[in-house]
């Protein structure tokens, strides 16, 4: 990422904010990495590593499943979709969300509410199972 920033400093035309600047080209280096590494096994963070390794082991358990569901869900995903349940997950809102993907905040709302519901129904759907 930082490499990725350094790269495209040059770039920077203040034509947005710094920080939606910043997670665009995060986003974009991560959305490389991510279709680079697709072959391989999903990508995990170090706070999650931490965070599982702190946990009980059948809480550890149902984290990971849930993770996994939650992945293999996003991957289906289109990617616009998949960018804005991402954003959606860091803690992003709307507007902020709109900045960095380019659409209005009024439908990135209203796509992240049709995206809560798709996420509400696939995770009741496997507690049923």
């Amino acid at each position: 990422m930082h490499l990725g920033l350094w790269q495209s400093l040059a770039g920077f035309s203040h034509q947005c904010s710094l920080r939606t600047w910043v997670f665009r080209v995060a986003n974009n280096v991560g959305a490389s990495h991510a279709l680079k590494e697709r072959r391989g096994g999903p990508l995990v963070d170090l706070d999650s590593l931490e965070l599982a390794s702190a946990e009980a082991p059948t809480e550890t358990l149902e984290r990971r499943d849930a993770l996994e569901r939650l992945l293999r869900l996003a991957h289906r995903l289109a990617p616009i979709d998949r960018q804005l349940l991402l954003l959606y997950l860091e803690g992003e809102d709307a507007k902020a969300i709109a900045e960095v993907s380019g659409l209005s905040a009024a439908n990135v709302a209203t796509r992240i509410h049709r995206l809560k519901q798709l996420l509400t129904r696939h995770f009741e759907g496997a507690r049923h199972e």
